[in-house]
């Protein structure tokens, strides 16, 4: 199942990227989500103009760190693949837009507290696995130069998450597998975008 999971997150973003080469100028953007960028997490998206009310995007975020030491060790290790498709109420790449998204991916997560007690057992098991899930978005987008755009956008959805548990962070023999589902919010992005 993992195998299928990320072969058909490598086809949507291969076929989300397949018309860089045809897309002319004020078609195409290169972004980065800074929220994303806060949480220690690098990734880049491209998005490109479908239509005058149509954008496809596609983004990647990676995070292989781990902080700290023995006991005190934290880490949420991922990554992501998140394709979307954007309706624009106006022209595309400025003002509202209503977006459908998809993601997934694998993570490894140890010591931290998810906000809500959602998933209390991340603070004293670790965890690793794999995530496939979509949803809904909306946003709005500012011109600020010919070159430059900010947006922010904030999205709802659901996700399957499954998992291998361990005894510890760092050692530890696999004690228990499971799955769950999560649903509440899927998205939440300030990027700042640079037109070509």
């Amino acid at each position: 199942m993992k195998n299928f999971v990320f072969k058909a997150l490598l086809t949507a973003a291969f076929l989300l990227t397949a018309g860089y080469n045809t897309a002319k100028a004020q078609q195409v953007a290169l972004k980065t989500n800074l929220l994303y960028d806060a949480t220690t997490t690098p990734n880049l998206g491209l998005e490109i103009g479908a239509g005058k009310k149509h954008t496809l995007q596609v983004f990647y975020g990676l995070n292989p760190w781990k902080f700290g030491h023995g006991d005190d060790q934290k880490f949420l290790k991922h990554w992501v693949v998140n394709p979307e498709y954007r309706y624009w109420f106006c022209h595309r790449f400025n003002g509202s837009f209503l977006g459908v998204h998809a993601f997934g991916g694998q993570f490894d997560a140890y010591g931290i507290k998810p906000p809500f007690g959602w998933w209390d057992e991340l603070k004293d098991y670790r965890h690793e696995g794999w995530f496939v899930g979509g949803g809904v978005a909306c946003g709005y987008q500012w011109i600020l130069s010919r070159h430059w755009n900010f947006e922010a956008s904030i999205g709802v959805g659901a996700a399957y998450i499954d998992y291998d548990k361990f005894n510890c962070g760092v050692c530890g023999k696999k004690i228990d597998d499971g799955n769950k589902w999560y649903v509440g919010p899927t998205k939440l992005a300030l990027s700042l975008l640079y037109m070509f």
